[in-house]
């Protein structure tokens, strides 16, 4: 199968930006939009070819073809991953994602590692990731319910190009004016903890999920993780996380790249900065910023032109973890 752009399945929260719309064009009514679901086969946001001979079809029907997927990824007992561009004009509510024993257990749905990354920001740009000390569960339900959470909370200055891997279980949170690529399980289950009182659009606050936050949510400080390593195609490339469900590459196509399929896994190429073109049998086609290609695991070779930061996306080796 030859390789195709994705349309997202777009989302609109109260804490969402206008980069998304402006800056990647994406559709969608009204002006915010908080996240687009670029590759999804989540039944909460599905995602469909935009070009080639499946255009319109949903992404979840094209990967039931075994020669889509690889033989890494399908050895998965379901679809590993999801990817998202995320733009926070307002701080995100202080979170947990469950690991996959309690997500299945609770929410008939897989647990959740992510990984960001920094695409831009504004000055003073910060997040939320894990405490800067140990503590207690007695303390963590005390500091929650006398709203003295943020006190204990690893605050962390972040910039364009900043990677950060979050095991599920790990407190979190994205701060107001940035923009980023989000890697992660393919899990729609959020435990908000804290949401600085705010109402809903509805004039009501969003729901918290305090106890199941509570039986989750791992207490130490946290800790930088090393990717694991992977083979890569080129030397220039940088290798920013990896682990089981998912690897993410950072490429630069700077006049042309030859790429082909992977019987290991599918490839999802996105488009961080730049733009170009997608050269194969049926054509070209064009890739603004923004835009990501699905690589099918049979897939003939092809070419990328142009002058472009891509973060290529697949299902590692369950052999080296």
């Amino acid at each position: 199968m030859e390789p195709f752009l994705l349309k997202p399945a777009c989302k609109s929260s109260i804490w969402g930006g206008k980069n998304l719309k402006k800056r990647f064009h994406k559709e969608y009514p009204g002006d915010i939009i908080s996240e687009s679901w670029e590759l999804s086969v989540h039944p909460a946001g599905l995602s469909l070819a935009s070009s080639g001979p499946n255009c319109g079809i949903p992404l979840a029907e094209i990967i039931k073809e075994p020669s889509v997927l690889g033989a890494f990824a399908a050895s998965h007992p379901a679809f590993p991953l999801m990817i998202k561009w995320i733009d926070s004009q307002l701080p995100l509510s202080i979170q947990v994602h469950p690991d996959n024993d309690y997500a299945l257990a609770h929410e008939n749905d897989m647990g959740k590692t992510e990984m960001w990354y920094i695409i831009d920001c504004e000055p003073g740009a910060y997040l939320y990731y894990g405490f800067a000390q140990a503590i207690s569960k007695e303390e963590f339900v005390r500091r929650i319910q006398e709203d003295r959470l943020l006190d204990v909370i690893n605050k962390v200055p972040v910039k364009k190009g900043d990677v950060f891997f979050i095991p599920s279980r790990t407190l979190h949170a994205i701060g107001p004016g940035i923009l980023l690529a989000e890697v992660q399980q393919s899990s729609n289950v959020t435990y908000r903890i804290y949401d600085y009182g705010r109402l809903d659009t509805d004039g009501k606050p969003r729901p918290l999920h305090v106890r199941q936050a509570v039986d989750v949510t791992n207490l130490a400080p946290a800790v930088d993780t090393v990717p694991t390593s992977v083979p890569l195609t080129d030397p220039q490339d940088l290798l920013l996380a990896s682990c089981p469900y998912f690897a993410v590459v950072r490429q630069q196509v700077s006049t042309h790249r030859q790429y082909t399929g992977d019987a290991g896994s599918f490839h999802a190429l996105m488009c961080v900065e730049g733009d170009g073109q997608l050269v194969n049998a049926e054509g070209t086609a064009s890739i603004p910023s923004g835009a990501t290609v699905f690589v099918p695991s049979d897939s003939r070779p092809f070419t990328l032109s142009g002058a472009m930061t891509l973060l290529d996306v697949f299902v590692p080796d369950p052999a080296l973890f």
